[in-house]
């Protein structure tokens, strides 16, 4: 079976998913600048954990006041897709591969990377995934720290326009699915409706921002689950 493992040819594939992050990541520099974050750690986040959602969910945390478990909780929850992921990769990736390898590339796995390594036919090597994940890396922080430096001088109207592209790469990810999918509708109406109750009951005005993010997600996902299962195919 073929290998792919050539950095030139993971650093090419990857110029979409750089060019994808470099956007995002502008996006998420301004929002924390916006919220009193120096330029250095914001991009210092970026640099160190390369998750989109966990990290606005981190940031609301961090700037509301929320605890240390909070914040745990939920990068917890959120990425926990990853393992799931790490492991198809780890399926792709060719036998010989050592070990230390394999921690270095679970850096650098993304929903991104993941279906663009997954997609790739035969088996990878190591320097293919390294050059995927390196200029993915390198626009993420890049934009992260563009964004935050911009912030001071971009016009007010303009850094509220693109402070609210996160939310809107997170719905261009859920209505694809959505329109194929009514399952997917259900739960998501189930997050939707739970957020707002914690949001506006003052009943639930105790629970802060952080645990509101991990109760809406435990929820939905254990509706998704109890309601509608998917089927197991058989062999």
């Amino acid at each position: 079976m073929k290998v792919e493992n050539s950095f030139r040819r993971g650093a090419l594939d990857s110029i979409p998913i750089a060019l994808a992050y470099l956007a995002v990541s502008f996006a998420f520099g301004i929002a924390g600048s916006a919220k009193g974050v120096p330029v250095w750690a914001v991009t210092l986040i970026s640099a160190t954990c390369l998750t989109s959602a966990g990290q606005f969910a981190g940031l609301i945390s961090i700037t509301a006041g929320g605890t240390l478990i909070e914040l745990v909780l939920s990068q917890v929850i959120i990425n926990l897709r990853y393992s799931i992921m790490s492991i198809a990769i780890g399926q792709k990736l060719e036998s010989r591969t050592k070990l230390w390898n394999r921690f270095l590339m679970a850096f650098g796995v993304t929903d991104e990377i993941f279906a663009m390594a997954c997609g790739r036919k035969g088996e990878i090597g190591p320097k293919y995934f390294y050059g995927l994940m390196s200029f993915s890396w390198l626009a993420w922080t890049l934009g992260t720290f563009l964004g935050a430096t911009a912030s001071g001088l971009l016009p007010q109207m303009v850094m509220n326009a693109l402070g609210i592209a996160i939310y809107g790469m997170l719905i261009a990810i859920i209505i694809p699915p959505s329109k194929h999918n009514k399952n997917i509708v259900a739960v998501i109406i189930v997050s939707v409706c739970f957020s707002l109750l914690f949001h506006y009951v003052k009943l639930f005005s105790f629970i802060s921002s952080g645990f509101s993010i991990i109760l809406c997600t435990l929820i939905a996902a254990g509706a998704g689950a109890a309601f509608f299962p998917v089927k197991e195919e058989d062999e």
